[in-house]
């Protein structure tokens, strides 16, 4: 996301700024003259940069946030490497009423272990064969803690091992084997890891030359090949997060992720118990870069959902995109007519009949959970997941729009291409049933350069150099599978109340107006 900071006084402007974007008063000119930029872009270690949820598809029942900061990790980038924030706190949040504020909370902290001191500048003074090697000389261990509706938050684990940056061959010759070692199994069946991955999200990202170029000759190169990113992953019961711990009347839940610095830099104590402030959000991929204006990402970054539909500014971003116009005046490809309000709905509702939008369909909204009261429902801008949609054996890249109800927008899956879903959308091929030809090939970047996993965490191991693959390479799209176990069914949730077919000609141009990437480009 696009706002942070670690003094006091940029504290006080994201303050002021979500202030000021929510409609309660003026930003002051000198706050204003902090926010020319974006301020995230910055403080790289607690960017978020992605965030995925989906149906785990080897263990029924359990549902998997996967959420990843610090964009443009290069593996070559020595000594230091690159740990998490440890005056920080990273946070997944899940909302099952539909009021746009958590019903549970999963908050990260990472603590140091540093054996260099005065000695080495070197990671590892030898080769690292387990997370305990005494030649692995700087770690990092974690404490993971959990809150639900609003109780005091309960510690799950601490002290586990982050699986460490990967330096390489000659230091970490098997980093398959340290990487397991940083998955754990908690009480209540959780699964927990924090590390370093391979990038997975791919796009070509120059589209921002022009949208690919002007003439989209600038296409087809996968500009996230080789980085590597921090990750967080869970794993949970669905009965842990659906609202009063029932997924077959309320299967529908709201994710996004957030990031917290203390106001103020400090040294020793509890960041836990300091004054913090929220500097970054994340919920569903491409909003903050594409939809939010750059004036107001950085107050975007500082407030919560909740407060989304009640700023003017950024409504009307959803229902008068720009996306479309750059499109129109680029390709000559006519842009739909405004206001977008089947875009209000995605953004902000989620796909459902109940709240009188465009769509006729029930696929992701809280609203469609039995117990939700429509009174307090809040729209807001989130990832919305219907737990209820069974995995799909064999998932199409291409999600909904695919006629794959289990992929984005109903959640975000690794392998979803979540650009090419979004550059068709937004131009009207979901309603017309046909690909708008003149962008039909999209940005030829199809699949990750690196093999996803079948088994959590999922994501694949980090790239140990800028020129060679972290492992064997992806394969086509049609084979790039996540099989279901041979439980994993709906298991007799509420379901999708429509058709593959049915909901992908419904949906319009409603995916989302995002198509290229939030935090890629430092001035993004």
């Amino acid at each position: 996301m696009r706002f942070a900071t670690v003094l006091r006084a940029g504290a006080a402007t994201a303050v002021a700024a979500g202030v000021a974007l929510a409609g309660l008063g003026p930003v002051s000119s000198a706050a204003s003259s902090h926010r020319e930029a974006p301020l995230i872009a910055a403080d790289p270690s607690v960017d978020n940069t992605d965030l995925y949820a989906f149906v785990s598809p080897e263990r029924a029942g359990y549902v998997t946030f996967i959420a990843n900061w610090q964009p443009f990790e290069d593996p070559d980038g020595g000594p230091n490497f690159y740990p998490f924030a440890t005056d920080a706190t990273y946070l997944i949040n899940v909302d099952s009423d539909g009021d746009a504020k958590p019903d549970a909370i999963f908050r990260w902290t990472f603590q140091n272990v540093d054996k260099r001191g005065k000695n080495t500048f070197l990671y590892a003074n030898g080769p690292v064969t387990s997370l305990d090697d005494e030649n692995l000389l700087f770690r990092q261990t974690y404490t993971l803690e959990s809150s639900f509706h609003g109780e005091p938050f309960k510690t799950r684990v601490t002290g586990a091992p982050v699986a460490p940056s990967r330096v390489g061959q000659a230091t970490m010759p098997d980093y398959a084997k340290l990487r397991a070692e940083a998955d754990k199994r908690l009480p209540g069946g959780w699964n927990t890891f924090a590390g370093q991955a391979d990038d997975p999200f791919f796009l070509d990202l120059r589209v921002f030359d022009l949208l690919y170029g002007g003439d989209l000759s600038e296409v087809g190169r996968d500009t996230l090949k080789g980085y590597n990113v921090n990750t967080i992953a869970l794993q949970v019961p669905f009965t842990d997060v659906a609202l009063k711990g029932d997924p077959k009347r309320n299967p529908v839940i709201g994710i996004w992720s957030t990031t917290e610095r203390t106001k103020t830099r400090v040294t020793g104590g509890d960041i836990r118990t300091a004054e913090r402030v929220q500097v970054s959000r994340l919920g569903n991929p491409l909003v903050n870069e594409v939809v939010i204006p750059a004036e107001l990402k950085d107050a975007f970054n500082a407030i919560g959902p909740d407060k989304d539909a009640g700023i003017p500014a950024v409504v009307q971003r959803v229902t008068d995109p720009e996306l479309p116009k750059l499109i129109e005046g680029i390709y000559k490809v006519p842009a739909p007519a405004t206001p977008r309000n089947d875009l209000t709905e995605i953004f902000l509702t989620g796909i459902t009949t109940k709240a009188g939008g465009p769509i006729k369909a029930d696929l992701n909204s809280q609203l469609n959970n039995a117990d939700v009261g429509a009174a307090n429902f809040r729209p807001a801008e989130m990832l919305r997941l219907n737990l209820g949609v069974p995995v799909t054996a064999q998932p199409n890249r291409l999600g909904v729009l695919g006629g794959d109800l289990q992929g984005f927008p109903n959640g975000r899956r690794l392998t979803d291409d979540v650009v090419d879903i979004s550059v068709q959308a937004v131009e009207g091929a979901a309603a017309t049933g046909k690909l708008v030809d003149a962008l039909a090939t999209g940005d030829k970047v199809d699949v990750n350069d690196n093999a996803f996993g079948d088994r959590f965490p999922y994501v694949a191991l980090p790239n140990f150099t800028k020129n060679a693959a972290a492992s064997a390479p992806a394969a086509s799209p049609s084979t790039v599978t996540i099989v279901p176990s041979a439980a994993q069914s709906g298991d007799g949730m509420t379901a999708v109340t429509v058709g593959a077919s049915a909901l992908a000609a419904g949906l319009g141009a409603t995916l989302f107006v995002g198509w290229w990437r939030r935090r890629r480009s430092p001035l993004s």
